[in-house]
């Protein structure tokens, strides 16, 4: 299901060009010296809509950042304003840009912990950097390690019991299985909203067809023993393998069941990459769950 027209992208506000290597170059510590270093750092300091212009500078003027962006993010700190909720959990926080825009979008609307959970320590590092430049420190924290083993720690040490609304944006296999983590520790249930990124570019299949089964469907296919995570072959190799270079082959667990009982609504937002690209994100909610 997909929303409306679309409106035009002002292409005066263009990230510049994605290339070949776009990310984990050096470019997210020289981001952190372009704004630390900002003739404006003194109006920057306190201000998350300051930093975020910041960035948005660098991403336009210098190198392109893999960040959701003004267009796609509106769709989310609306999402927040909307919805109202207390813990926010993302997977997947590179620099820290969807971290500052809805974690000051979640204190808005009076909510608790904003979790950026990150799986480089550089990134993560930047992002702690870039959320204390805007004060933001009590809302957003960062969690380090892979998403799975971030997602089992937070649950385990009781830290998160339920999230009320995640932002989907890490590494594009693991959608699926790490929403079905969720959904098997009780983290995602009756009243979760998820907004996942970048279902259109480079696109999302797999994850795209769980949140719009019913309920019957996810069963049929778990009777079946279609339902089986892992690494799922129509992704390309390039979204495959784009963390490679320095984590090596990934592995997706298997094992996950998930809660097939729960019942999602879901639609696809139209919209635009920071580069002008079009792009989507997909917004579930879990409406209920059927005994």
């Amino acid at each position: 299901m997909s929303s409306d027209t679309l409106a035009q992208f002002d292409k005066q506000k263009a990230y510049a060009p994605e290339t070949e290597v776009f990310f984990d170059d050096g470019r997210e510590i020289e981001l952190l010296h372009f704004v630390f270093g900002h003739p404006s750092i003194a109006d920057i300091r306190g201000s998350p809509a300051g930093v975020l212009k910041a960035i948005d500078e660098y991403g336009r003027s210098k190198k392109f950042l893999m960040n959701v962006g003004e267009d796609k993010g509106k769709i989310v700190t609306d999402l927040i304003a909307e919805s109202k909720p207390q813990v926010m959990v993302e997977l997947g926080g590179y620099i820290g840009y969807s971290a500052l825009l809805f974690g000051d979008a979640l204190r808005k609307v009076g909510g608790k912990r904003y979790y950026s959970l990150e799986r480089n320590p550089e990134f993560a590092a930047v992002t702690m950097a870039l959320a204390s430049l805007a004060g933001l420190s009590d809302v957003v924290k960062v969690v380090v390690g892979p998403s799975e083993d971030s997602i089992g720690r937070l649950h385990a040490d009781g830290t998160v019991q339920h999230i009320d609304l995640m932002f989907l944006d890490h590494y594009k296999p693991a959608y699926k299985s790490d929403l079905k983590l969720c959904e098997q520790l009780g983290l995602v249930g009756p009243g979760s909203i998820m907004a996942a990124d970048n279902v259109i570019k480079p696109g999302n299949p797999p994850y795209l067809q769980y949140v719009r089964s019913s309920v019957q469907e996810k069963r049929d296919q778990l009777q079946k023993g279609e339902e089986v995570d892992g690494m799922d072959q129509s992704f390309a190799n390039r979204t495959k393998n784009q963390y490679a270079k320095r984590e090596g082959e990934a592995k997706l667990r298997t094992d996950i069941m998930g809660n097939a009982n729960l019942i999602y609504e879901s639609k696809l937002v139209n919209s635009y990459e920071p580069t002008g690209m079009p792009d989507g994100i997909e917004i579930t909610r879990c409406v209920g769950e059927e005994k």
